[in-house]
């Protein structure tokens, strides 16, 4: 029987490229699915408060008020407003959210009363710790995730990735008024925009890991490993993902886990076999010398990481042991209530949170939903650290991501079309 004219018969190879493509595609729904799901229980380092605010999270949640341990009122903005309006460029990227920081153009009306919390930082009363992402509905995005968008549809429009259009975007997006309904902005930006304010090149405004600890951070990591995928194979990815990251996070924590994310991140979009690709690519990451229990006690003992002197904090952040991650040996070992917090800490940290979501992905990889899940029940930096195993538990799944977990986002339309206009430039 001949086959009809307007069909196109699917051979081996186009049958490989359309399973891959969904793979793609269901890496990205994974990133704007686990941020959503997670976004409620952000930085819940205690788990019996989640637990008590949550009991077991099972899907899609509003931000709660108040959030017992957010210490995101008082955090420091302070551009060279003079300058910048001289130079002609905006400095206030955060409009309605500025009630929330201490700015120099700004004053904070909320005040902090004690230190408290995982980290020793200072909080304002109960009653006036408003959740980092304050406002947002059950299936809502983070800023963090928005960046991706930004980010794919500068791609889209321009059909190709143009660093100088990512940050005229970048630009845009953060200095208009009602685009972004996230009070939290990650100090990345606080210290891109401070550095743009005084007449920095904007590909040179990054801030670097030396000068400010938490530019080593998950939130560096993400926008990499989705422009990874405009590359052909890992090793162009990687050198495209990392001058991306310079554009952002000059880290070198961030660095090193994109060099074992992207070959891993590639190797399960050609659907080679996950348990054993995640085991081998596990033992490629270096594990840190200080344990996540050890790094909490040290941040209290100095009342706040504010305080330790930035070689300590550079030493705490970069001294790796000999020890490799085995994965299974991990999950043979220690219960998820020893590996979550105790062995690896959950803030924003890589040198953490790389460890810690690949164990989440091993212990989960068959089934997406409930990866992303135990990601969100884990708390800490589940956002950030839950987009990017979002790419990859999207990546290693054999079957589309669940609809309801799609069409659940609260911009689920929007979203749907960036993800199919993006994927239809990669070739």
């Amino acid at each position: 029987m001949q086959t009809p004219v307007n069909v196109i018969p699917i051979t081996r190879e186009s049958r490989a490229l359309t399973n891959e493509k969904m793979r793609i595609k269901n890496a990205l729904w994974g990133l704007f699915i686990s941020d959503a799901l997670s976004m409620p229980a952000h930085w819940y380092y205690q788990l019996e408060y989640l637990k008590r605010d949550f009991g077991v999270i099972s899907g899609y949640n509003d931000a709660p008020h108040p959030h017992p341990e957010s210490f995101m009122v008082g955090n420091n903005y302070h551009p060279d407003v003079l300058k910048a309006q001289e130079l002609g460029r905006p400095v206030d990227i955060l409009h309605d959210h500025v009630r929330f920081y201490n700015t120099s153009y700004s004053d904070l009306s909320i005040q902090t009363a004690k230190r408290a919390g995982e980290h020793a930082n200072a909080m304002p009363v109960l009653s006036e710790r408003y959740h980092y992402h304050h406002g947002l509905k059950a299936g809502e995005n983070t800023l963090g995730a928005n960046l991706v968008r930004v980010l794919m549809r500068s791609v889209i429009a321009k059909g190709a990735y143009d660093p100088d259009a990512f940050l005229h975007e970048f630009v845009t997006y953060m200095s208009t008024p009602g685009e972004n309904n996230d009070p939290y902005c990650e100090i990345y930006i606080r210290a891109w925009f401070e550095n743009y304010s005084k007449g920095v090149a904007p590909e040179l405004c990054a801030q670097k890991q030396r000068s400010v600890w938490s530019i080593g951070s998950h939130g560096g990591i993400i926008r990499p490993l989705v422009l990874s995928l405009l590359a052909k194979e890992p090793y162009q990815g990687l050198g495209l993902a990392v001058s991306h990251q310079q554009l952002t996070h000059r880290s070198e924590n961030v660095t090193s886990a994109l060099g074992v994310l992207i070959p891993l991140f590639h190797t399960l979009l050609k659907g080679e076999d996950a348990h054993k690709m995640i085991c081998e690519y596990a033992k490629k990451v270096r594990l840190i010398k200080i344990s996540g229990e050890e790094l909490s006690k040290t941040y209290r003992a100095y009342n706040g990481p504010g305080n330790i002197p930035k070689e300590k904090m550079w030493k705490i952040h970069t001294e790796f042991s000999n020890q490799y991650l085995d994965v299974n040996g991990v999950l043979e070992t220690y219960t998820d209530g020893e590996i979550i917090g105790k062995l690896f800490a959950t803030a924003c940290y890589p040198e953490h949170g790389v460890p810690l979501l690949l164990c989440l992905l091993q212990r989960n990889y068959a089934d997406s939903r409930a990866v992303l899940l135990a990601n969100a029940n884990a708390g800490g930096d589940n956002v950030h650290r839950g987009m990017i195993l979002g790419l990859l538990a999207g990546a290693a799944a054999n079957t589309e991501m669940p609809y309801a977990l799609k069409s659940g986002l609260l911009a689920y339309d929007e979203i749907k079309n960036e993800i199919k206009d993006f994927v239809n430039l990669l070739q």
